[in-house]
């Protein structure tokens, strides 16, 4: 009787590895305690937006533009003009911090996971792959010096040589007498130009090749000279990269940076410039029929812990003061539905793939 008694006193002490407890039986003790933590993956935008910059310098003889060459609407202040020219999106997965999730039970000891802890297999041998190079986003932009200056153009020197009425001291040459040679030079090059088009030099040149260079030689002088007078305007552009994570499916968007047409790409944080947003707009009749037959009637789903998602389709807009600047058809894994896997196929004799990018079950194949 004694040793009965030890018996059944060392097998209630000792768990029951294949209890499981049924829904609303609070008085059995689950099975495992323990588990392992896994994530089901949230879709990012990297996107990548290329800004132009329209710079204008007005030309040092600008005042002198009317008088001497009777240009009337040369321009005497500097400006600086951005615009967007070019914006590409592509999609990235990382973890889903609202859908942390532990496999328990029998599960527990069949998941595969990804490098960054994303669920991408139950029982399926899945060879996950390894973290992504990382990637950089240049905040900065990328700076290129524009290379121009008036003061390779005008040959005029700034100071003349004395003579004796002045003790030889160097003279420096007026404003007014280098805008006037500046502008005869931009007609001595018309005069030319037009002599040798109208056939009325003293001597052709030898061939087609040479006559077109001069045109083009005399041409090249013309515009550098009348850039003294009506200003240059140079272009350059700068490349900016955002990672960014939808929250919210909204038409009001969620600003991604900001954009000024005197200072270009800023961060989301200043507020000098104006904002730049991301609309969500999902497919809302298939969310609908995912959210339908996302429930299940047995009373042990979900009691393994082991979920996946069912992603949602979505129209990505950037929007910059009323105006779509760039769309995209994607999907977006963190506006789907989320459902628990059928506890039927957690215990082996199936092996379940899911897609790391998306959560979506890639396929279910029997052992």
């Amino acid at each position: 009787m004694r040793i009965l008694t030890i018996v059944l006193a060392i097998l209630l002490s000792v768990p029951v590895l294949g209890q499981r407890r049924n829904k609303g039986d609070e008085s059995v003790v689950p099975a495992f305690q323990e588990g392992i933590t896994y994530a089901l993956p949230r879709t990012g935008l990297r996107i990548k937006v290329e800004a132009e910059k329209e710079m204008f310098q007005p030309g040092p003889y600008a005042a002198y533009a009317e008088q001497l060459l009777g240009i009337t609407d040369a321009k005497n202040r500097a400006s600086v003009k951005w615009t967007i020219s070019k914006v590409e999106m592509a999609t990235f997965a990382e973890p889903d911090p609202e859908q942390v999730h532990k496999a328990m039970g029998e599960a527990a000891f069949l998941v595969d996971l990804s490098a960054d802890g994303i669920l991408t297999g139950i029982n399926s041998e899945v060879v996950s792959k390894e973290l992504a190079i990382l990637n950089v986003n240049d905040l900065t932009g990328d700076k290129k010096d524009p290379g121009f200056s008036f003061a390779n153009i005008n040959h005029t020197p700034m100071y003349a040589s004395g003579d004796s009425s002045n003790s030889f001291r160097p003279i420096r040459i007026s404003t007014d007498v280098k805008a006037a040679e500046a502008a005869e030079r931009v007609l001595e090059c018309r005069l030319t130009r037009y002599h040798m088009v109208a056939g009325l030099m003293d001597e052709f040149h030898p061939d087609g090749e040479a006559y077109k260079v001069s045109l083009k030689e005399l041409e090249r002088i013309e515009k550098n000279y009348l850039s003294l007078f009506v200003g240059k305007t140079t272009r350059d552009s700068e490349t900016f990269s955002f990672d960014f994570v939808p929250t919210s499916a909204t038409d009001r968007g969620e600003v991604v940076f900001r954009f000024s047409e005197d200072s270009g790409v800023l961060p989301a944080s200043d507020l000098s410039g104006k904002p730049v947003t991301v609309r969500v707009e999902l497919e809302k009749e298939l969310v609908s029929k995912y959210a339908s037959l996302a429930g299940s009637e047995n009373p042990a789903a979900g009691e393994s812990g082991v979920y996946y998602r069912m992603p949602a389709v979505a129209t990505v807009s950037l929007v910059y003061e009323l105006k779509t600047v760039a769309t995209a058809r994607t999907v977006m894994a963190q506006f789907g539905q989320v459902a628990p896997v059928p506890e039927e196929l957690l215990f082996g004799a199936y092996a379940i793939e899911f897609y790391p990018e998306t959560g979506a079950v890639k396929s279910v194949r029997k052992k």
